[in-house]
């Protein structure tokens, strides 16, 4: 599938590059959360964010939005876990679903529910968009096992 990206999305990628010396594979300007998300060529963050994440600052004075970063991963789970802060994800399982979409499922512990999903859904809106750009996943969903199904996160794209 190919990405096809606007002037826009090109001048801040140039930026981006020129700022961090890392380099985006790709750039999507959220104006719904008011923010800039990269993905980043895997093994590429610590370049991108910069010591004590002085790139990322940088940028974001240039930018004057939020800017986001993602690793990269060929890997649709492993892709998300990134999305998400993979350290609080125990599980992304994807499964293709009866109307011939795919559906990700990603299981985090109760306790840090509310930080992987972020304020307002945002990191759940983020994984929904990039899990759909890359690999066709119509459906994230964030549940915890402990709550049984009456605690999910649904987010349909």
């Amino acid at each position: 599938m190919e990405i096809k990206l606007n002037s826009d999305e090109l001048r801040l990628m140039s930026l981006f590059q020129s700022v961090t010396s890392a380099t985006a594979r790709d750039c999507i300007v959220d104006e719904k959360m008011d923010r800039v998300i990269f993905v980043v060529n895997k093994g590429q963050m610590g370049l991108a964010i910069g010591k004590g994440g002085s790139m990322i600052k940088q940028l974001q004075n240039v930018v004057a939005k939020k800017i986001e970063l993602v690793e990269f991963s060929d890997d649709a789970a492993e892709f998300i876990r990134n999305m998400l802060n993979s350290d609080m994800v125990n599980d992304v399982r994807i499964s293709d679903r009866s109307d011939g979409t795919k559906q990700a499922v990603v299981t985090v512990d109760q306790r840090k529910k509310g930080a992987v999903v972020g304020r307002e859904g945002r990191n759940a809106e983020k994984a929904r968009l990039l899990a759909k750009r890359y690999f066709q996943i119509t459906n994230v969903q964030i549940v915890s096992p402990e709550q049984g199904n009456s605690n999910r996160v649904n987010m349909d794209g």
